[in-house]
């Protein structure tokens, strides 16, 4: 069935929070497993991951604050 969870009929997984800030990365509470856009796939362990939505990360897909250095109009 569509709407029932991976781990099949019956059975519950604890649910993933995702916060999603007005400026900066997205964040996820871990651990996580990130599926990039040539198949390939990272993961982290960390009990909360930033994730770079701007792309300016050196350590795509993982945030290292890069966006801080963009300057507004």
């Amino acid at each position: 069935m569509p709407n029932e969870p991976a781990d099949g009929p019956g059975r519950s997984r604890p649910r993933c929070r995702v916060i999603l800030p007005v400026d900066g990365p997205l964040l996820v509470e871990g651990p996580i497993e990130v599926v990039l856009q040539d198949g390939s796939t990272v993961s982290s362990d960390r009990f909360c991951v930033a994730l770079c939505m701007c792309r300016r990360s050196r350590r795509y897909p993982w945030c290292d604050a890069s966006h801080r250095r963009r300057t507004r109009d």
